[in-house]
């Protein structure tokens, strides 16, 4: 098996982000989960109530030899508005900030490269906050998958169904069969 690295993105709810990259060719293993915070074994309850400085994040196992690190930043980067501090339309609070949290010094000057190349074609300011990875908390099970096991929830099919849709058209050659 081929040596594995990790990515570690938050862009507003997690269930998005997951829902996204559990359908990207080279990405082995998506958790969602927490990171970026000050509290211990943060649960969801905590992080809902905005005071425990974590980020609702997915952090991926991925086969750098099917899938660069680039291509999961230009795929992250298409799932959310990095313009928008501290929110993602109506989710509002630090939990749901755009965050890359890198894991070596590549990934971190690859996302600097990356936003520098990226800033000129938007409109407003990019906020994406880049930090090296902290602890990382798994969230609780129910939230892994959870566009896949929930598909006729409420945000599911309002806010997720259209944004995997938009993805899968834009990526589709980089997708699983």
């Amino acid at each position: 098996m081929a040596n594995l690295q990790t990515a570690t993105f938050g862009g507003g709810c997690f269930w998005c982000i997951d829902a996204a990259f559990r359908r990207v060719s080279g990405v082995e293993a998506v958790t969602s989960g927490y990171a970026g915070g000050h509290t211990d074994q943060p649960t969801y309850q905590m992080i809902c109530r905005g005071d425990s400085g974590h980020a609702e994040v997915v952090q991926l196992q991925f086969n750098p030899d099917k899938v660069s690190f680039i291509t999961l930043l230009e795929m992250f980067f298409t799932l959310h508005d990095p313009t928008q501090l501290n929110r993602q339309g109506n989710d509002i609070g630090t939990q749901y900030r755009s965050v890359v949290f890198y894991h070596n010094e590549q990934q971190q000057q690859q996302t600097q490269d990356y936003i520098a190349q990226l800033q000129p074609q938007l409109p407003e300011k990019i906020v994406t906050e880049i930090s090296p990875a902290p602890s990382f908390y798994p969230a609780e099970q129910y939230h892994q998958d959870y566009f896949t096991e929930n598909p006729n929830q409420g945000y599911c099919s309002v806010m997720i169904a259209p944004k995997v849709a938009k993805f899968e058209s834009r990526f589709a050659a980089k997708l699983k069969n």
